[in-house]
């Protein structure tokens, strides 16, 4: 591909709102072009800006430009306002949910021994992390709960093999290894950031239930 057809790709990356997949890239052309060429360019691409404060990534819904992680802190001077905090109840399901989906709430609430509360997975569900995808086939048919796209493409990653690997079942270990992950792989200073560290402090389970019961 000559280096015209080269700057075209990369001038539809750096000013595309979403996420392009090489369909959406072949549709720049008149011509047909090979998808084996597109992705060669592609990687042309990430390698010229190995040195940058932009990188191209490789998503579940395509490719993306988004700012390196080096970069976060100066960034972050430009949007004053803190990142939105997830109770540690919101982070065990969504764990819980990530590693071993498909799941029902009854299941959730069997691992994590406490009750989720309407509002945690409402919270999940509004930022597009999670969703149902199905119902299984037992009394009440309840739901099916699993990730969503927005959750891989918002981590960085192209496919559920690329979370970290669990070095503790525990959903509280998971909960923190999940949560770091998402703090590393933030794709850039406009997607709001999951801080573990910061969320909420020490409570029992026992009073970490009251607690999710009464907001509901």
């Amino acid at each position: 591909m000559d280096d015209h057809n080269k700057r075209v790709i990369e001038t539809a990356l750096l000013c595309a709102q979403e996420p392009l997949s090489v369909a959406d890239l072949s549709r720049l052309f008149v011509e047909d072009i090979a998808t084996a060429d597109i992705n060669e360019v592609l990687v042309e691409i990430q390698r010229a800006w190995g040195d940058k404060g932009m990188e191209l990534v490789h998503i579940a819904t395509g490719w993306r430009f988004q700012s390196r992680l080096s970069m976060r802190e100066y960034l972050d001077r430009l949007t004053p306002e803190k990142p939105p905090k997830y109770s540690r109840a919101v982070m065990e399901t969504l764990a819980i949910i990530a590693y071993r989906q498909p799941v029902t709430r009854g299941e959730i609430e069997e691992i994590r021994g406490v009750a989720v509360s309407t509002n945690v997975m409402k919270q999940l569900e509004d930022r597009g992390w999670v969703e149902i995808i199905g119902h299984k086939e037992t009394i009440g048919r309840p739901g099916l709960y699993a990730t969503t796209k927005q959750f891989l493409d918002d981590l960085s990653l192209t496919n559920l093999q690329s979370l970290p690997i669990l070095e503790d079942v525990a959903p509280m270990a998971a909960a923190e290894q999940l949560g770091q992950a998402i703090i590393e792989f933030d794709p850039d200073a406009t997607v709001e950031t999951v801080i573990i560290n910061e969320v909420v402090e020490e409570v029992t389970p026992e009073s970490e239930e009251q607690s999710d019961e009464t907001k509901q």
